[in-house]
């Protein structure tokens, strides 16, 4: 979403492919970084975004055992606001979506799951994706998967996986607040072995109980009763409502993994986020660093792409370093094309609708035999008057715009989430 953000800030007609029809998600991460707050506030819309309800967390704070201590205090960062922002995901989406909106190039499809990647010649140029009405074919230079860590488009990308394996999985629940709550409660709980997180969500407590990976199927033969005790004996003061949890139901399995794709980019394709690196939920990281990933894409992509070249293997492997560095309000630039499903009944007229990989922009795989170095090679053969291949491309480039200006099509950027 962040990403769909900075491309139509940039005036680029984007797509962004939501499968759900909302963003409610229960037990989705919600702590918004310093680092986050700081790329609204270069945006210029840290205002609006803290003016949703949130919580500020400036310190954080644990139990260990009987002792209190605290663990992080953001107040000494040089940013505009030192704290975390504890803000439900879905709010957080939504904020973005609307900040879309603003954009006329800007446009969310909900209820749209992607079941199939177009290629051709060896090269991803578009989407199928399943709608309640229909299913629509979306032509694009560059799609980008951002569907989480259990991402379609990177399976169906056929990126190889690399499972760095994680010793904890989580169980999610909820419990009532009470107000002299905040005099004994910690963000982080440990005692007797066990780890208790609570996450303050205004009028209820978020909390995650870490058990160890596998462990969840041996919890549930020793019953609710035992369960219940095992809290209460990490945080002793919720003794008076682990009743709450009154069947299996109300405690959410995540299962934890962290994993990362040993190359996010083919030609055409682009992983970012979960979708290309699966984090712990230790520390709540995954969210931002999926906001890195997405403002280091814009900024890295911004040149080529606005200039009209191929994305190098080089630029994409680029955008793995260049996260500390990011400049948030860098604007990316690319160009991509939606159809509806049927208007490109024929080769032929997908053909007219991408241009071949030498005029595409977008990221592409590989060094030796890429595309854009076959089309350098190519140019250079024939230095006397204009090279076919700019010939071929040129040609494309005006039969597509044919095509647009007969069907009143637009460009698009394409985002799967």
């Amino acid at each position: 979403m962040m990403l769909g953000v900075l491309l139509a800030r940039a005036g680029v007609h984007v797509v962004v492919l939501e499968k759900h029809a909302d963003f409610l998600r229960d037990f989705r991460g919600d702590t918004v970084h310093p680092s986050t707050l700081e790329v609204m506030y270069e945006l210029g819309v840290l205002d609006d975004f803290l003016a949703r309800p949130h919580s500020e967390l400036r310190e954080v704070r644990g139990m260990i055992g009987d002792e209190r201590v605290t663990l992080a205090d953001f107040s000494h960062l040089p940013v505009h606001a030192p704290f975390i922002a504890m803000m439900p995901q879905w709010d957080f989406l939504d904020f973005l979506a609307e900040q879309g909106r603003r954009y006329p190039t800007f446009q969310l499809v909900m209820q749209a799951e992607v079941f199939e990647l177009i290629e051709r010649d060896a090269r991803v140029v578009g989407v199928r994706a399943q709608t309640p009405g229909e299913t629509l074919d979306i032509y694009a230079n560059l799609v980008v998967g951002a569907d989480g860590r259990s991402s379609t488009v990177r399976s169906l990308g056929r990126l190889p996986v690399q499972d760095v394996g994680a010793p904890i999985d989580v169980l999610w629940m909820r419990f009532s607040k009470k107000p002299d709550d905040s005099a004994t409660a910690a963000l982080g709980n440990v005692r007797n072995g066990h780890v208790f997180v609570m996450l303050d969500r205004g009028d209820y407590w978020q909390c995650a109980y870490v058990i160890r990976k596998g462990g969840y199927d041996e919890l549930r033969r020793a019953g609710l009763d035992a369960f219940r005790a095992e809290i209460v004996s990490v945080v002793p003061f919720l003794s008076d409502r682990v009743a709450e949890i009154r069947s299996w139901d109300a405690a959410k399995l995540l299962t934890v993994k962290i994993d990362r794709l040993r190359q996010w980019h083919r030609p055409g394709l682009l992983c970012i986020g979960d979708a290309a690196h699966a984090m712990s939920p230790v520390g709540g990281v995954g969210i931002n660093l999926a906001i890195q990933d997405a403002v280091a894409t814009a900024n890295i992509l911004s040149g080529p792409l606005g200039r009209g070249t191929p994305a190098s293997a080089r630029a994409a492997r680029a955008r793995h370093a260049a996260r500390a560095g990011v400049h948030p309000g860098a604007r990316a630039v690319s160009h991509a094309e939606g159809r509806r499903s049927g208007e490109a009944a024929d080769g032929r007229a997908a053909a007219q609708q991408v241009p071949d990989a030498a005029a595409h922009s977008g990221a592409t795989g590989g060094t030796r035999g890429a595309p854009g170095a076959r089309a350098h090679a190519a140019d250079q053969e024939h230095k006397d008057g204009e090279p076919r291949r700019a010939r071929r491309a040129r040609s494309l480039r005006a039969r597509r715009s044919n095509l647009w200006r007969s069907s009143g099509a637009a460009r698009y950027g394409l985002i799967c989430r």
